[in-house]
């Protein structure tokens, strides 16, 4: 089976429950692997109260024993605190007696809501905007962390950093080279200047009773050449990152490399060209983010995304009354004034899933035993290829 996950739960409901399938057998696990990325995802300069109230920790229901993954799927849960104040209003059995739940009928211009609520019938609003929820994404982070800890087995390692947030922004390259001293930063830029100059923008927003989105960039550094296919589209792998990474809440735009900025330079200015250094084959530089044809070229994989900013702000935007069709503002509830530090922690989260899943896909998915013994056999045979072939252009020459 492919590496891959799914999640259910809703934002105040009792938990958020992660599925990870495909998961070899052999690969050391513990709930500390997967704890620091959850600590991580709710940091961040701008972030609401809810992060006041829970302390995500995750618990393994399935899949580890004794520090060890079983080969079947690794099942994890995170308790949501916040429930314990909105049981009223999502505990799963129908309300009893005469009690009854307000119906949220203000849907918010930029969510789901609106549409969530015509596509499945709903006269309750709070019965999409609670899966539709950036909450899910701790979900996401905890599959990702079985996901890293895999990858980081073989040596590849994932970090990401802020490069824009609001009108104060700082160089995309340069966070990407610094990515991961980003942790430093309490909104996940690596600059000190750049740093307080965002954390101003996000003031400002708050000021106004808004709310602000922003850009970051995910770095992906060790991956082997050949991860993905050129073969079959749907095996492109700067297609399924680009898939991953939109599949985020509020993800707009998501970019590889230089991204839309090739689109105005010339050719000799975008390709990355080829070399043969301390014994291997290097580019002279990563424009094109690590990935050619839909593949890993060996350079570090750089991807990019860009978040709008959240829908629910105090500064309420004009809507519709669902239940009467009179004009209205839109619901709020508590909510972020920034959430990009934390998206970036997604990012990375759903960038090590997808390329696991290429790993696994190249390297075989049963043990880590055989994973290891395949991953060695390719390398060496690269390497060998590289001396071999040296050696006969060298020849070559001196016969000449």
């Amino acid at each position: 089976m492919r590496f891959g996950f799914s999640t259910a739960g809703e934002s105040h409901g009792p938990a958020e429950v992660t599925l990870v399938h495909g998961v070899p057998a052999g690969l050391g696990l513990i709930a500390d692997d997967v704890n620091g990325d959850l600590a991580r995802r709710q940091k961040g300069y701008g972030r609401g109260g809810r992060q006041k109230i829970e302390k995500d920790e995750v618990e393994f229901l399935g899949g580890v024993r004794h520090g060890y993954t079983l080969g079947s799927p690794v099942a994890m849960l995170v308790r949501n605190r916040d429930y314990a104040n909105w049981e009223d209003r999502m505990s799963p059995d129908p309300p009893q007696g005469s009690n009854s739940v307000k119906k949220v009928t203000l849907p918010r211009p930029g969510h789901a809501d609106l549409a969530g609520m015509q596509k499945y019938a709903f006269d309750d609003l709070r019965n999409v905007l609670e899966r539709s929820s950036a909450r899910e994404t701790t979900a996401r982070v905890a599959a990702g962390g079985v996901a890293r800890k895999l990858l980081a087995e073989f040596g590849i390692r994932i970090s990401s950093a802020v490069y824009v947030i609001g009108a104060a922004s700082f160089d995309k390259e340069r966070a990407a080279l610094l990515a991961s001293k980003a942790d430093e930063s309490e909104v996940r830029c690596p600059d000190e200047e750049a740093t307080e100059r965002m954390k101003a923008e996000i003031d400002a927003a708050r000021h106004a009773r808004d709310a602000l989105g922003g850009e970051f960039v995910v770095v992906a550094e060790g991956c082997p050449p050949g991860l993905g296919s050129y073969v079959d589209w749907r095996d492109k792998l700067d297609a399924k990152l680009a898939h991953a990474l939109m599949s985020i809440n509020a993800i707009k735009g998501v970019e590889v490399g230089m991204g839309f900025g090739v689109a105005s330079r010339r050719s000799s200015e975008v390709q990355d060209e080829i070399v043969l250094e301390d014994g291997r084959l290097s580019r002279t530089s990563n424009r094109l983010g690590g990935l050619e044809g839909g593949m890993t070229n060996g350079e570090p994989v750089v991807v990019a995304a860009a978040m709008k900013p959240i829908s629910t702000i105090a500064r309420a935007l004009r809507t519709v009354d669902l239940s009467t069709y009179e004009p209205a503002r839109a619901f709020r509830e508590r909510a972020d004034s920034c959430a990009v530090p934390a998206a970036a922690v997604v990012g990375e989260a759903m960038v090590a899933i997808v390329l696991a899943e290429a790993f696994l896909e190249k390297f075989g998915h049963d043990n880590m035993t055989d994973i290891r013994a395949a991953h060695a056999a390719y390398t060496n045979r690269l390497r060998d290829e590289v001396i071999r072939r040296s050696a006969a252009g060298k020849d070559a020459r001196g016969r000449a």
